[in-house]
C-alpha cells in the first residue's frame, strides 16, 4: 500500500528564526513561479501569517487564486498549512490536506527545515498521482532547495 504522507527535508544555514522568516513572509522570493493556478502569469504567492490566515497566488492582472489557509502557526517552529488545491490542480474549499513545515535548531546557525504533506488519501483516485508528483523532481523538494538559496 502507498504512503499517504510525502516527507522531504533540507537543511539551511541561518537561525532557525531567519529560516522560518524566509519560509513565511518571504515565501514569494523562492517560490517556483511556474508553480500557479492563475491563467496568468505569477505576481506573488501570499502567506497571511496567523492561525486561519489566507494563502495564496496573485496574477500579473490582479486576480487572487486560492491555495489554502494557514491551520496553526508557531513561529519560529512550526506551521501547518491547509493545502485546498485538488488533482485537476483547481482550489477545493471542501478538500483539506495538510503540510506541516517543522525549523529545528541544528547549532546557532543551522536550521532543519521538515516537510510532511499529509492526508493524500483524501484526494481520492488520485492520491498516487498526486504523491507521485509532490515527490517528483519539480515537488516539494525542489521548492525546499529553492527556499534554501533563498535563506
Amino acid at each position: 500500500m502507498a504512503s499517504d504522507v510525502v516527507r522531504k527535508s533540507v537543511t539551511v544555514h541561518v537561525p532557525v528564526e531567519k529560516a522560518f522568516g524566509v519560509f513565511t513572509a518571504g515565501m514569494d522570493s523562492w517560490w517556483i513561479r511556474e508553480h500557479h493556478l492563475g491563467t496568468g502569469a505569477l505576481k506573488e504567492v501570499v502567506l497571511e501569517g496567523r492561525p486561519g490566515g489566507r494563502w495564496y497566488e496573485v496574477s500579473v492582472d490582479g486576480t487572487e487564486w486560492p491555495w489554502g489557509r494557514v491551520l496553526q502557526w508557531e513561529p519560529p517552529h512550526r506551521l501547518v498549512l491547509a493545502w485546498q488545491i485538488d488533482a485537476t490542480w483547481h482550489f477545493d474549499p471542501d478538500l483539506l490536506t495538510e503540510v506541516e513545515v517543522r525549523f529545528v535548531a541544528d547549532g546557532p546557525d543551522r536550521t532543519l527545515v521538515e516537510l510532511e504533506h499529509r492526508h493524500l488519501e483524501r484526494f481520492g483516485p488520485a492520491q498516487d498521482t498526486m504523491r507521485e508528483g509532490f515527490e517528483s523532481p519539480g515537488g516539494w523538494q525542489s521548492l525546499l532547495d529553492c527556499f534554501a538559496g533563498a535563506a
